[in-house]
């Protein structure tokens, strides 16, 4: 993988860093690349059981280099970045069949941001923010903004924090639904590598099927969402996890499950 995005794996926790520190972790094309495959190959890799996604430095993400975009517009390039690179990093994060962390340890602006928001759970730094950012540079949404957005703070909030973009602190973050948990600056490497961790030791099977069961309810009427659950509510009941579940409960014992 390129030095832009540096990809570890312990434990069953795959850890992805933006690691572009002087530029703020701007995405520049090289970026991009990395992310989208070092993001597949987690997906794909049986061994990961987890994703923890985070930046180096005093930002998460800003999004989009600015930059090398400028150079793009002047050559007569367009936005085939979005098809290329956001729309597959996007749908990496939001629906491999394992649980992603974003560990949010500063400013996550516009396409950053919008991974961010991809993630199924937030651990964000109490000196980080979050910028929707795209209006300010006159572009409609990417990265699924518009699709995750309005999921975590409801469609009128999603329209403010779109058309008026801002700076919105961690603590305003959390009121509002985007900040699953705030920490001190100093605990957030920590407190993210705890929280996925935990995941990447627990039930990954089930956290997968929770992962499809809300992306399917979020676009299907009850009944549908019903039959999707018992669908996926059958498999996980005929699962090795689940034996152990509940072996582990009647022996009063720790589960250790292995993900199948």
């Amino acid at each position: 993988m390129a030095d832009s995005v540096l990809y570890e794996v312990s434990d069953g926790l795959a850890t992805v860093t933006l690691n572009r520190p002087g530029a703020m972790n701007a995405l520049d094309t090289g970026t991009k690349v990395a992310l989208r495959d070092t993001l597949l190959a987690a997906a794909a890799d049986e061994a990961v059981r987890a994703v923890l996604l985070t930046g180096s430095g005093r930002a998460f993400c800003v999004g989009q280099d600015l930059k090398e975009h400028v150079a793009t517009l002047a050559a007569g390039g367009g936005m085939a970045t979005v098809a290329e690179h956001y729309n597959p990093i996007t749908l990496a994060i939001a629906t491999m069949p394992k649980p992603v962390v974003a560990g949010v340890n500063g400013v996550a602006a516009g396409a950053g941001a919008g991974f961010a928001f991809a993630a199924d759970f937030r651990v964000v730094a109490d000196t980080a923010s979050f910028n929707t950012a795209f209006a300010g540079v006159a572009l409609s949404a990417d990265s699924g903004m518009s699709w995750s957005l309005p999921r975590l703070v409801g469609p009128s909030r999603a329209a403010d924090l779109m058309l008026f973009p801002r700076s919105v602190s961690a603590q305003e973050a959390e009121a509002l639904g985007i900040a699953n948990r705030v920490v001190p600056a100093a605990d957030l490497p920590g407190e993210a590598l705890a929280a996925a961790r935990r995941l990447a030791a627990g039930p990954t099977l089930a956290y997968a099927s929770i992962k499809a069961s809300l992306a399917y309810s979020a676009a299907h009427p009850l009944a549908e969402a019903l039959d999707r659950e018992a669908e996926l509510q059958s498999a996980a009941g005929g699962s090795a996890d689940h034996r152990e579940a509940v072996a582990a409960f009647l022996e009063k014992r720790a589960a250790v499950y292995v993900g199948r």
